[in-house]
Parts: structure tokens; C-alpha cells; sequence
């Protein structure tokens, strides 16, 4: 193999160098853990962190974002450590990264880019895709005019990828165009998911997954479900397009189960507007659960960013319940002052099953309320409206009698009248 075919591969294969830095605004603890999320950011966009940085500020300066010391300072860091990119945790503007980038001589990639970066890689439908490219699209409009070089970053790694980029160099009428097509077509499949929507809604009720990324929805989703084939990786938004399994509840009723794109906070707003009809599918369910990391420290924040997010989408009031997932790895001490805090909450691990029937259980009193058990007689021409309720209602055959069967069914209250309602009504 030639000597440049290796270099190319071994070029391909070196992870980006990364330094992150971000203002410290009174906090030193909020700014660690915004430091660690970042770290987690870029690993999954496939760069390495060689270096952090903070800078004790209030406000972020309107021209250079950091101090002009600073970002001398910041030069002389990324030299020793070999780093070609800094990553803000902050939105710039076009003037601010061409200043960032005149003094330090890096590539700057602020925290929006990157998150779109990610959902660049991981978008594989048609509409995921669309949706990417429209926030690309949308976040680089207003910062065509004096944008520095960044404009000729074309395949560049980081805050370079996705379908959204190779758009960058055209002017703003072909980009203002592009998004009306997009948006038009995104209109149009979220006229057949609305189809899809109302169909599944009159057979099943819906339970959604939400939570922080990372939290564990997917590997949940897995183990409600049984299917071994619901995607799972340890990466931040490994799901963009909401997955849907049907599960069987206790009752023996079927409902179904979406998992959804994981929050972040501060989540961009051109993705929550360009993933607005993806997140109507959580406003459109019966029941949200909130899913949280055991073992995470900042549990407290994530929920109120899960919160907050509801809330934007427009599903604040949606009924919910707080679930607990990764108990596994938490000792006995911990666990039991988080069950004597969140004392309605409910504790899962998805991967041991501790807990899910019990999860399975409230779901089940949630959604249907407490079951009762009849027996009625259904004559053999109405044993199709019988089976319209399967999924419903627990159904059991006892015996066959002249004109008819015996069934015992269990359910809800208002279930079993209607059924009721319509085998007398016929």
C-alpha cells in the first residue's frame, strides 16, 4: 500500500484535538458539570478532550467572548497540548468566532454546532435528516454575513458534518429557499405520522419515554419490550427518531412504548423547532415517563431541564411519572434516602429488571385505573366485537354454552361497560 494511503487512513482514523472552555458565573460546581457534559459532547462527535478552561466572568465579552488575555492565554495552552479546536459552551456570533479565531489561530466550534454535529452523525431517516439540515441551515443564516474560517471548513471534523454544511457557501436567497422546501417537506411527513398517530391512538394508548440523554430510555425500552433489536449505545442522542414497541401490561392489555431524543440543557432552540414534530409525538401520549440516572449527582437539574422542555414543547400537563432507572449501581444507603425523597417515585434497573414489574403494574392502574373482573355471555355472531376490545381487556374463555360462549373479562370499569354497551346494544 503506498506511503499516502497509510497516512490517509492513519489521518482518518486520529481523533480531533479538543480544547473546551467556558465562563464561570459564580458557580464552580455548575461549571464542572457543564465541563464534564461538554467533555461527553465531544467525545460522542468522535474528538478528544486534551484540555479544559474557565474564565471567571459575568457576561460573555461582545466581541470576544473571553478576555483578550484570556484567549492569548488559551493560544499558548492548545501550542503545548497540540490542540487545533476550541469548543465554547456558549452560542457566538459570526464577529466573536472570526475574533476567537484571529487571536488564538484555532477552529472555533461554539456549543450549538456541536450538538448539531452530533445529530448530523446520528440521523438516519429521511425525516431526521431534513430535520438536521434545517437547524443547520437556520443557525448558519444569520452568521453568513463576515463569517471568518469557518467558510472553508468543508469536511473539517467537528461542527463541519451533516447535511446542513454544504449549503454554507451559497448565498442567503438559495438557503432562505432550501428551508422552504424543507420545511414543506417535513410538513408533509408529519401529515402521515399524524395518520399513523390517530390510527395507533384508537387501538393503543401510548406511554412516553423522556428523559436526559443518556438516562437509559433506550436500554429500558429494551427490556419492557423484549425486542433485542431497539438500538442502544453509551453515547448522548444515540435515538433521534422516536422508537415504538408494543408491551403487554399486567391486565393483559397491549399499550405502546416511544422512546424519544434525549434533553440537554440549554437544547438548542433551531432543533426543538426543527424536531417539533418529532417531540408532538410526547405532547400526543397518555403518559410520560421521566426517566433519570440513579447515579447521577445532578439528577435535580436533569429534572428540571426535562421540565423545562415539556414545557416549551407544550406538554407540561401531560400526567407523569418519575422513574428512577441504573439502581443496580447504587449501594443500599443511596438508594433508600432517594425512595424516602421521591417517595412516588418509581426504581428500575434495565438491565438487572429490578423493578419493572412493579413499573409495568403502576403504568397499567395509570392508564386503565383499577380492574375489575365480569363474566358475560356473547352470542356467536357478536364475537367480533368481542375481540375489537383485545387489546383492552383480559380475555379468557370458559365454556361454550347453546347460542353463545362464556367469557371472563378484566379491565377497567369504563371498558368492560362499553363492551357491555355494545354486545346489548347490537
Amino acid at each position: 500500500m503506498p506511503h499516502e494511503m497509510i497516512n490517509l487512513e492513519e489521518e482518518a482514523k486520529r481523533k480531533e484535538r479538543v480544547i473546551i472552555a467556558a465562563l464561570d458565573r459564580g458557580s464552580a460546581s455548575y461549571t464542572a458539570d457543564i465541563l464534564d457534559e461538554m467533555e461527553r459532547l465531544v467525545e460522542t462527535a468522535g474528538g478528544e478532550v486534551v484540555g479544559r478552561v474557565v474564565q471567571r466572568r459575568k457576561y460573555p465579552h461582545p466581541a470576544y467572548y473571553f478576555g483578550k488575555g484570556k484567549l492569548r492565554e488559551i493560544k499558548r495552552y492548545a501550542e503545548a497540548l497540540s490542540a487545533e479546536t476550541l469548543i465554547v459552551d456558549g452560542e457566538l456570533t459570526a464577529s466573536q468566532v472570526r475574533n476567537i479565531e484571529d487571536i488564538t489561530g484555532l477552529k472555533v466550534v461554539d456549543r450549538t454546532q456541536l450538538i448539531l454535529d452530533i445529530f448530523a452523525q446520528h440521523a438516519t431517516t429521511e425525516e431526521g435528516k431534513l430535520q438536521v439540515e434545517l437547524a443547520q441551515l437556520e443557525y448558519n443564516l444569520p452568521r453568513l454575513v463576515g463569517m471568518g474560517k469557518e467558510m472553508s471548513r468543508l469536511g473539517g471534523g467537528i461542527g463541519t458534518r451533516g447535511p446542513g454544511e454544504k449549503k454554507l457557501e451559497v448565498d442567503k436567497r438559495r438557503i432562505r429557499k432550501r428551508i422552504s422546501v424543507i420545511k414543506r417537506q417535513l410538513e408533509d411527513l408529519e401529515k402521515d405520522r399524524e395518520l399513523r398517530r390517530k390510527k395507533r391512538k384508537k387501538k393503543s394508548k401510548i406511554v412516553s419515554l423522556v428523559g436526559y440523554t443518556n438516562a437509559g430510555k433506550s436500554t429500558l425500552l429494551k427490556k419492557l419490550s423484549g425486542d433485542e433489536n431497539v438500538f442502544v449505545a453509551d453515547m448522548l442522542f444515540a435515538t433521534l427518531s422516536p422508537t415504538m414497541r408494543r408491551v403487554s401490561l399486567p391486565s393483559g392489555r397491549a399499550v405502546i412504548f416511544a422512546d424519544t431524543v434525549g434533553f440537554i440543557r440549554r437544547l438548542p432552540h433551531t432543533l426543538i423547532e426543527a424536531f417539533k414534530a418529532t417531540l408532538e409525538e410526547i405532547k400526543e401520549s397518555n403518559l410520560a415517563l421521566i426517566v433519570l440516572d440513579a447515579t447521577d449527582e445532578n439528577y435535580k437539574d436533569k429534572l428540571r431541564v426535562v421540565k423545562g422542555v415539556l414545557k416549551e414543547i407544550g406538554a407540561e400537563k401531560l400526567p407523569f411519572i418519575i422513574v428512577f432507572n441504573k439502581i443496580d449501581l447504587l449501594d443500599k444507603d443511596d438508594l433508600d434516602d432517594l425512595k424516602r425523597e421521591y417517595p412516588d417515585a418509581l426504581f428500575v434497573s434495565a438491565i438487572t429488571g429490578d423493578g419493572i414489574e412493579q413499573l409495568l403494574k403502576i403504568v397499567d392502574e395509570k392508564l386503565f385505573g383499577e380492574s375489575v373482573s365480569v363474566e358475560i355471555f356473547v352470542p356467536y355472531d357478536k364475537t367480533g366485537v368481542l375481540w375489537s376490545f383485545k387489546d383492552r381487556l383480559q380475555i379468557k374463555k370458559i365454556e361454550s354454552i347453546e347460542k353463545g360462549e362464556k367469557y371472563r373479562v378484566v379491565g377497567s370499569q369504563d371498558d368492560v361497560k362499553m363492551l357491555i354497551g355494545r354486545l346489548g346494544g347490537e
